[in-house]
């Protein structure tokens, strides 16, 4: 079964997306599940968690069709303490709200050496960060999602979240998300058969298809290996429809969330529907 939705809002509180996300004919949904752009929020209420875990059992969203997302203010690589800690605790925040929603994943983006310590020792202060993590929480896997490697942005290749998953203590809580943007961005290409099949057999041998929890599906408007992050709807930017018809078709893709992260939130009802389309 292909799991193909969208990041809808949740506005109102987390129990609204699931609605929002049946609205556009998702059968998967990411979210955030505070304010992303505030270190800290309200915790979440009896009200909130028992209607969000009401509203996905009737709707049919299943724990392995979610995939939130958390704060972009988190830098769990940061090579300064005080703002080392301060990340780490909104992360943990953020394992706990999914823990308490019945969520088992939380995507997140690594962290950023900001030019002031080395890449791998900022890869193993993230691996660190997951460990804190994953000892005060239960049920939820930290799932690393690669990036474009924009500025000092860590995880831009696919042997960076190998290293990470190596030092955590967990391995069973700890998988990945492949953006499609952000991979292409960072020099791994999709736009022929043979050069997503290289992409794939590249992940498949550095980190392997069982460690994959979920997928970002965002066509890219910067040329490859560019590594800038700048996400375009489906079949508008330099990808084109190929590619995500052929992951649709794909059968190691099936059972995961793959949510659509597009600009245009008002085309995702359409691109849902086409990349059902394209399911055999």
């Amino acid at each position: 079964m292909k799991y193909i939705g969208a990041h809808v809002s949740a506005a109102g509180g987390v129990e609204n997306a699931p609605l929002n996300a049946l609205e556009i004919g998702a059968t998967a949904f990411g979210l955030f599940t505070k304010n992303q752009r505030q270190w800290k929020a309200k915790p979440l209420t009896e009200e909130n968690i028992t209607r969000f875990k009401k509203n996905c059992e009737e709707n049919g969203f299943g724990p392995g069709q979610i995939l939130p997302h958390d704060s972009y203010l988190i830098n769990l690589g940061h090579p300064e303490k005080q703002a080392l800690e301060k990340s780490r605790n909104a992360f943990y925040d953020e394992m706990k709200r999914c823990e308490q929603l019945g969520i088992d994943r939380l995507n997140f983006h690594p962290g950023s050496h900001l030019n002031k310590i080395p890449e791998e020792k900022s890869l193993r202060i993230i691996a660190e960060s997951i460990n804190r993590a994953l000892d005060q929480t239960k049920g939820v896997t930290a799932v690393i999602e690669n990036t474009a490697g924009q500025g000092t942005n860590l995880g831009y290749d696919f042997e960076h979240l190998q290293f990470i998953m190596e030092q955590v203590d967990d391995p069973e809580r700890v998988g990945v998300c492949i953006d499609t943007c952000h991979a292409f961005a960072a020099g791994y290409d999709f736009r022929t058969p043979g050069a997503l099949k290289k992409t794939f057999d590249t992940f498949d041998r550095i980190i392997g298809f069982d460690r994959l929890k979920g997928l970002h599906l965002n066509d890219a408007k910067k040329e490859l290996g560019s590594r800038v992050d700048r996400h375009d709807s489906l079949g508008k930017g330099l990808l084109g429809l190929d590619p995500f018809k052929r992951i649709m078709e794909d059968p190691r893709f099936e059972g995961i969330p793959m949510i659509l992260e597009t600009p245009d939130n008002t085309l995702w009802k359409e691109e849902i529907a086409s990349l059902k389309s394209f399911v055999k």
